[in-house]
């Protein structure tokens, strides 16, 4: 129960910190290859692949709200493979 409490508070940390101004940019990987990028500027969320993509994750059209961990998820389903979302320093 304890883990389970810290997960949504780090959760929701991360939530939070992505709505500062400050730029934020994450890679997007699977199958151990970087297939994308996920960019906050300003608040304004952008998803980005990069060439080669597989098209279950490029015809992903779902919210950007901030939540990675729940992106991340939700992009696994999808590719029915794990998808990773790695924060990089901007």
């Amino acid at each position: 129960m304890l883990s389970l409490a810290n997960q949504f508070v780090a959760r929701a940390t991360r939530l939070l910190l992505s709505g500062l101004a400050e730029p934020a940019l994450w890679t997007v990987s699977a199958h151990g290859c970087v297939v994308g990028s996920l960019v906050c500027q300003d608040g304004v969320w952008r998803l980005s692949w990069f060439t080669g993509a597989d098209p279950r994750l490029v015809s992903y059209a779902g919210p950007l709200d901030g939540d990675t961990e729940a992106l991340a998820e939700t992009l696994s389903q999808r590719l029915g493979a794990p998808v990773r979302l790695e924060s990089q320093p901007v």
